[in-house]
């Protein structure tokens, strides 16, 4: 007997078969802890910590640091909800799969919208910013960047700089694919060596900044009160976004039930602590009002360093840093796109050819590429002034998920292994939704606007495709066919 549409829509995936699929569907587990570790750190500490402190502290003046804690706090609180999940549930798809295993289909189609966003959107905005860099390194080193036609969009934003293609960030989604084809392990070690470089820059810049610390900048620490260092929270909490990347390598980490919830812990620990140095060093290495100078908002930390030390030799090292993290945030960023895409081919909620995986490489190409398609489209046709507040959208709507998924597992499994468990509970994860909630009530009108319009076209097409050619539906009419 056919299931009803509310059957359908509710049907959950059984943990027990939560990798289920064909023989040439499933990914080989070939992480360790650090090399993960480095995933979460990649896909986070990026353009945020380099530009971040110019939009920041103008709110919060010196307690600055303190928004800094606040947002790592809410970001760590959905880090801890991430970390049970994965935990308990260790495959490809994090948040998607999550959902579907707890919630059911229809909320597990509707996440796949909101990630789906966030990972495809970030990529195009990351590569996009890459691109400015990149032209700022090259000028700095050789006296030459690309002319405007292939540095910018045919859209105007802002400065009504418009070109015919933003060609490096094009370039740079491509060098990110083929990186990813020649498989994990590769694209692992070639993260964790950028990820310990643009570190190092990072620590390069504290060293250097607290030559010039001068205690008194941090007088008047509460001037700006809970609203300023709330407002500043609200912009530093998208440099913690990258921290769920680390989820979607669930099915690709040896002893994953340990392995993934040290990762998660780990990474948080490791950008909260070079966050807070960071802004520690900045903001008592000058004045208060020289981070609202036009320079900075264009250069960041490098004019900090220019500004101390006199030349502009570590500034351009510390440029040469950004682009590198660029780099490896969108390796990351595309890597958990694919992933999320190979679970859902895999569940038949998209054609089978995203969860195929090459039999020398152990990766799922067809998918690789036709994210990267995508986001190269993107990334060369549209501005990343368009993109960012999407982004957030898609985030938060994760983070909200994955809580609501840890008091559900709890309530109707039990008796489910979880290596890791949610200190605090249920406090902590109903903080996570609250906190989440509150930041998505200060997103504009247009970026709901744009959500909204994106998810009634992802949930047209699971009506249309996924709920019929989903693997759970074919089940049930195989049953149906027994039994009749």
């Amino acid at each position: 007997m056919s299931s009803t549409l509310w059957e359908q829509l509710r049907r959950r995936k059984p943990l027990d078969i939560a990798n289920a699929g064909d023989s040439d569907e499933h990914l080989e587990r070939r992480l360790g802890t650090f090399a993960l570790m480095m995933f979460g750190v990649g896909a986070t500490v990026g353009t945020g910590i380099f530009f971040v402190m110019q939009e920041a502290t103008p709110d919060a003046g010196p307690a600055v640091v303190v928004a800094f804690i606040v947002a790592g706090v809410a970001a760590g609180l959905s880090a801890i909800c991430y970390a049970e999940l994965a935990s308990a549930i260790p495959v490809s798809g994090s948040t998607y799969s999550y959902a579907y295993h707890s919630m059911g289909e229809l909320v597990a189609m509707i996440i796949a919208a909101c990630v789906l966003l966030e990972y495809g959107v970030a990529a195009s905005a990351v590569a996009v910013g890459w691109s400015g860099y990149f032209n700022e390194l090259t000028s700095s080193l050789f006296g030459w960047h690309l002319p405007d036609a292939l540095s910018f969009s045919p859209i105007p934003f802002e400065d009504n700089v418009t070109g015919f293609i933003n060609l490096p960030a094009v370039v740079l989604v491509f060098l990110c694919m083929l990186l990813l084809i020649r498989g994990v392990t590769e694209s692992a070690r070639a993260n964790t060596i950028m990820v310990l470089i643009k570190l190092g820059v990072l620590l390069m810049f504290v060293i250097i900044a607290f030559t010039a610390f001068q205690a008194d900048r941090f007088d008047n620490f509460w001037a700006a009160g809970p609203a300023g260092v709330s407002a500043a929270a609200a912009t530093i909490f998208f440099s913690f976004i990258g921290l769920d990347a680390v989820s979607t390598a669930g099915e690709e980490v040896r002893n994953p039930q340990k392995a993934l919830p040290r990762a998660i812990m780990g990474a948080l620990v490791v950008v909260i602590t070079v966050y807070v140095l960071v802004a520690l060093a900045s903001v008592g290495s000058q004045p208060l009002e020289e981070f609202s100078s036009p320079e900075q908002q264009s250069a960041g930390l490098s004019v900090i360093l220019g500004n101390i030390t006199g030349n502009s030799t570590a500034g351009t090292i510390l440029a040469a840093g950004a682009v590198i993290s660029i780099f490896s945030v969108t390796l990351v960023t595309l890597y958990g796109q694919t992933r999320i895409l190979f679970a859902m081919g895999r569940d038949r909620m998209l054609p089978h050819q995203f969860s195929t995986v090459n039999p020398k490489t152990l990766t799922p190409n067809f998918n690789t590429v036709v994210v990267a398609l995508v986001v190269s489209l993107i990334a060369g046709f549209v501005p990343a002034d368009y993109l960012w507040d999407t982004v957030s959208i898609g985030t938060l709507g994760a983070f909200i998920t994955v809580a609501i998924g840890v008091l559900v597992l709890r309530r109707t499994n039990p008796d489910l292994e979880r290596p890791f468990k949610v200190p605090g509970y249920p406090v902590t994860p109903i903080l996570t939704v609250i906190m989440c909630v509150y930041v998505l009530t200060g997103l504009e009108l247009f970026t709901w606007v744009v959500f909204l319009t994106w998810l009634a076209i992802v949930l047209a097409f699971y009506f249309l495709y996924g709920r019929r050619h989903s693997r759970l539906n074919q089940a049930v009419m195989e049953d149906s066919e027994v039994q009749s």
